[in-house]
């Protein structure tokens, strides 16, 4: 059995404990930034090319420090062909589409025009493959951008029925919103979702979300409207390693059982030192201040240079995490 089917059951049955929480590696950016998705090398000599991309993709696996990886329709092919996952007990997942809010061409501006859909994969081909996929939808209160958005969506459900594909949904907060205050981003996503799904019957239904932290409020209304609806989270920028910490301490406190970080991972100086220390902000040994200290630690013995010194990589920088905000 693979750790997501496992940990999935436990939250379901009501047996969920730290060690259930679901990791998922997103490293998909390709879809998204193009040459800039693996990141800058650390010695500043430009881009990270796409066999860096999949040796991160394959040192995570071999390691066994995740529970999915998410990955493009074309890397997720070459990792399986390679047989990376194949004594593993991670999920491989597949971005199905890329909305257009997503791309982020160097010189782009297509990320602050209205979300519309688009579908790259070919769900029949990734089926050889893969049998999990990602879903993303962004509602931006526009009538006729977000019913293309549905319309699409439910196109999606029908044809990944018809192949034997699972997927999950993601939901990302609005990209160019109409008519929406900043103080009602939470709710509109949160009620975008529950209208979405209630015309969704079992067997078309998301495995779990992936959205944005909108706070503890926003958070613990979702989780408690429906306790079957397993909810995750996005990473969102890189941040300081605080932060990351910190968005996984608080968003699990208030009903999250998945998080999936792309930059947040990527961008680390040691990914496997820093999802190590995630399980352990998760399994309580470890508060988001006292893990990063120890990765700070990790680090040194290894002698990697941090982007960042430890006073300021414990800054909180994102306002939604701050004490005041009340995470």
């Amino acid at each position: 059995m693979k750790a997501l089917e496992r940990k999935l059951g436990a939250i379901a049955d009501g047996t969920y404990t730290g060690d259930d929480f679901v990791l998922a590696d997103a490293k998909d950016a390709d879809m998204a930034f193009g040459a800039a998705a693996a990141g800058p090398r650390p010695d500043g000599s430009g881009w990270r090319s796409r066999p860096e991309y999949l040796d991160a993709m394959t040192a995570l696996v071999r390691a066994d420090a995740i529970d999915v990886l998410l990955t493009s329709a074309s890397n997720g092919e070459r990792l399986a062909a390679d047989g990376v996952l194949d004594s593993s007990a991670v999920t491989l997942a597949v971005r199905a589409n890329d909305t257009t809010d997503i791309w982020n061409q160097r010189g782009g501006v297509y990320p602050t025009r209205p979300s519309r859909p688009f579908r790259s994969a070919n769900l029949e081909i990734v089926r050889a493959f893969c049998d999990l996929v990602l879903y993303s939808v962004t509602f931006n209160n526009d009538l006729d951008h977000d019913l293309r958005s549905v319309e699409e969506y439910a196109r999606f459900r029908s044809e990944a029925r018809a192949v034997g594909m699972r997927h999950f949904l993601e939901v990302f907060n609005p990209n160019a919103p109409q008519g929406l205050a900043a103080d009602e981003v939470g709710a509109f996503v949160n009620d975008s979702i529950l209208r979405t799904l209630a015309g969704v019957t079992s067997s078309e239904r998301p495995l779990f979300l992936k959205m944005a932290y909108n706070g503890p409020a926003a958070m613990a209304e979702l989780v408690g409207n429906d306790p079957s609806l397993v909810v995750g989270i996005l990473g969102g920028s890189a941040g300081t390693t605080r932060d990351c910490f910190e968005l996984l301490a608080q968003s699990e406190r208030h009903g999250a059982r998945v998080a999936l970080f792309g930059r947040k991972i990527q961008r680390a100086e040691s990914q496997l030192d820093l999802v190590r220390l995630m399980r352990a902000v998760l399994r309580g040994e470890h508060t988001p201040e006292a893990a990063v200290k120890e990765y700070h630690a990790a680090l040194a013995a290894a002698g990697i240079a941090p982007t960042r010194p430890l006073e300021d990589d414990l800054a909180v920088t994102d306002p939604l995490l701050a004490p005041t905000a009340g995470g």
